[in-house]
């Protein structure tokens, strides 16, 4: 006796509908990743380009009523813009916010700038910097 095989003959009835589907989910999943890098490529493009001003605070010193902070700004030359810096006390409560405003010709400005605060701040933090 034989055994008779459960496979179809091969080229003889197309392609299985598994085959079909695979196919179609290899074509799906391509044009999803070409859309997500096309996606994080803008997001870079747009980060890096258009951020013209950013900054970072180099030290600060805290009194009872201010906290002095030395802040480095990198600005492209025609940028004016503003940097938020604010601080909290031990607490974890914020006790001063202000926007510093940058602006003339210089690529890179050093500035010592005064923020006042309802308490003693523990902290200088540089929230960002923005064009405008």
């Amino acid at each position: 006796m034989s055994t008779a095989s459960a496979r179809l003959p091969e080229g003889r009835y197309g392609r299985s509908s598994d085959e079909r589907a695979d196919r179609k989910l290899r074509i799906a999943a391509t044009v999803l990743g070409a859309a997500l890098l096309a996606l994080v490529g803008y997001f870079a493009y747009h980060y890096v380009a258009q951020n013209e001003i950013s900054g970072q605070v180099i030290t600060f010193q805290a009194s009872d009523d201010a906290v002095r902070v030395h802040l480095e700004v990198r600005k492209d030359a025609d940028a004016s813009g503003y940097c938020t810096v604010r601080s909290q006390s031990a607490d974890g409560a914020e006790v001063g916010r202000a926007d510093f405003r940058f602006s003339g010709s210089a690529t890179r400005i050093d500035r010592v700038v005064t923020l006042r605060t309802t308490a003693r701040g523990t902290t200088a933090e540089l929230l960002g910097c923005h064009t405008g």
